[in-house]
């Protein structure tokens, strides 16, 4: 009897488990659909201010795929048809709000990339969800408030690739990155090395390292060099 009892509860939990990651797809798209119609408010502002709306929105996504998905596959399946859905736009113009006038790169494709790579690591190679989360706020909090910001804010313009960059864009990138790693140093990560005060200074290497890669990914290329580098950098602190 109290075996039969086990043995449901386990496919009780197992039913649970599926439906919970079923229900993590239709929220995601879901959420994605409520991002790309608020974005059309944006658009008032100009094509830019409506592609960085959705690049920073869309960031937040991480925080339903940690809550809902249990399966590396069902996570996946989100940015991997995006990958798809975005390239098609990025030929067609189909997603307006999130396509630029003039197309200079496959940047929407590259992030849908970086995540479903995000995704995989995360979820699938260290059953670890939230190793993904800083990467993946760097490149969408960092990098999309940069370019706002780098807009915004009168000054110097350089060009280290194909795409040029503004000081206050870099600046920004840099104090975002530093405190979103900072913070994971001091209240997330483990080691006994970052727990010591030897974190701030860590995390403002990381986020220097971070902006400089930014600074060079030419193309919206930075939409992977950029989460796909901090995650690198993560691992390699342990």
């Amino acid at each position: 009897m109290v075996k039969y009892i086990i043995v449901n509860e386990i496919a009780e939990n197992e039913r649970n488990k599926k439906m919970n990651n079923w229900m993590g797809i239709l929220v995601s798209y879901l959420y994605i659909a409520l991002v790309i119609i608020g974005a059309r408010i944006f658009e008032r502002k100009g094509k830019e201010a409506s592609r960085k709306f959705i690049h920073i929105m869309l960031g937040n996504w991480w925080f339903i795929a940690m809550y809902y998905f249990t399966n590396v596959w069902f996570a996946a399946f989100v940015p991997a048809t995006f990958v798809i859905i975005n390239y098609i736009s990025y030929k067609k113009d189909i997603i307006k709000v999130m396509e630029r006038e003039k197309q200079d790169g496959l940047g929407t494709v590259y992030y849908a990339i970086s995540l479903f790579i995000l995704v995989i690591v995360s979820f699938g190679i260290y059953k670890m969800p939230s190793l993904g989360l800083i990467p993946n706020l760097v490149m969408a909090y960092g990098d999309g408030l940069a370019g706002l910001i780098g807009k915004v804010i009168k000054s110097k313009k350089y060009k280290l690739s194909d795409t040029k960059k503004s000081v206050a864009g870099s600046i920004t990138m840099f104090i975002i990155s530093s405190i979103l790693i900072g913070g994971y140093l001091a209240f997330w990560h483990t080691g006994e090395f970052w727990a010591t005060p030897h974190w701030p200074v860590v995390s403002m290497l990381i986020g220097f390292v971070i902006t400089a890669i930014e600074a060079i990914s030419a193309k919206g290329t930075d939409n992977v060099t950029v989460p796909l580098g901090t995650l690198c950098m993560l691992l390699l602190i342990g």
